[in-house]
């Protein structure tokens, strides 16, 4: 491979993981911080790529839009769909738990998926919506680059800033003692909404910046593979609630799944058809590593208390006896 196919290659692959690292803090809010268990990720990062394409592709008799519009709209338009869709699942589902949750956020994924697929006088259905433009500017994809990192930046601080916040304390306090949160007179709905939605609009964000980096979409593009398992993966092996960990684990994991499509690109002929199961299953098996050597992930939560997790005293440190022990 020549010299500028290797860098062309290498700025696609950071791109994705930029694009991933995105959706990993999304899900981090809802999962990493607050405990849902959200199995949806595609359909939000669907709905966010789809709004986009249709308000600033080109116009065509295919389907419905192609309004040409900038696509600043169009990203901002994605991130309020979002939102909306999440309000309305949200209102719903907020009440489940754990996996009622994950059935219900998932089959509303589906739904929204096969609508995409089958509506063709709203998506073009299969044949998916093309001539997606790029934002202005960011033609070049060292600089699209430089914008999706520039975008993964500025979500990683307002994360950062939302986990040190009273309002993210009360979702983690959530996660770990909802009976507790509740007695002390907090109303659980409304946070736990709140992160849905917050989550939620990142994930349509990423789905934005994702349809104009190809400049194509089809409902392909947002199987459960790609758009949930992948992202809860990086999520786990990164670190939940940790917001460095998620953006690592998104690299990390892009770059072994990116770099398995090489290697089984070596494979015999007779041996292609199965190269989507061995990358799968080489996925699976570096999770399982690393739950095994690192529970936490590779970054585990730091918890802002400033004291170790082992408050057993230090050998040769005076232990302070209370008095009347």
């Amino acid at each position: 491979m020549e010299l500028s196919g290797l860098l062309f290659y290498g700025i696609s692959l950071l791109t994705l993981a930029g694009i991933y690292g995105i959706l990993s803090l999304g899900l981090n809010l809802q999962w990493g911080f607050t405990g849902q268990f959200n199995i949806g990720i595609a359909g939000f990062f669907a709905i966010g790529a789809y709004s986009t394409a249709i308000l600033t592709a080109a116009p065509s008799n295919s389907f419905i839009g192609g309004f040409g519009l900038p696509t600043p709209v169009g990203l901002v338009v994605a991130v309020i769909m979002s939102g909306l869709l999440s309000v309305l699942i949200g209102w719903v589902t907020m009440r489940l738990r754990t996996d009622y949750l994950a059935i219900a956020t998932i089959g509303i994924a589906e739904i929204i998926r096969l609508l995409l697929k089958n509506e063709d006088w709203l998506t073009n259905g299969v044949r998916g919506i093309p001539a997606v433009p790029k934002p202005l500017g960011l033609d070049s994809p060292l600089a699209f680059l430089i914008g999706v990192i520039v975008v993964l930046a500025v979500v990683y601080v307002l994360m950062e800033a939302a986990r040190k916040s009273p309002w993210g304390r009360v979702l983690r306090a959530i996660r770990e003692n909802e009976n507790g949160v509740m007695a002390a007179g907090k109303n659980i709905q409304r946070f736990r909404l709140e992160a849905f939605v917050v989550g939620s609009t990142v994930m349509g964000l990423a789905g934005g910046l994702y349809a104009h980096y190809f400049g194509f979409i089809s409902p392909e593009a947002f199987e459960p593979l790609f758009a949930t398992f992948l992202v809860w993966v990086m999520l786990i092996a990164g670190g939940s609630g940790n917001n460095k960990g998620a953006i690592l684990g998104a690299v990390l994991i892009w770059f072994v799944w990116s770099g398995s499509e090489l290697a089984t690109g070596y494979l015999p002929a007779e041996r292609q058809a199965q190269a989507g199961a061995v990358r799968v299953l080489l996925v699976a098996v570096l999770l399982q590593v690393i739950l095994l050597t690192r529970p936490q992930g590779l970054l585990p939560e730091d918890m802002g208390t400033g004291r170790t997790s082992d408050p057993t005293p230090k050998e040769g440190r005076p232990r302070k006896v209370p008095a009347g022990e």
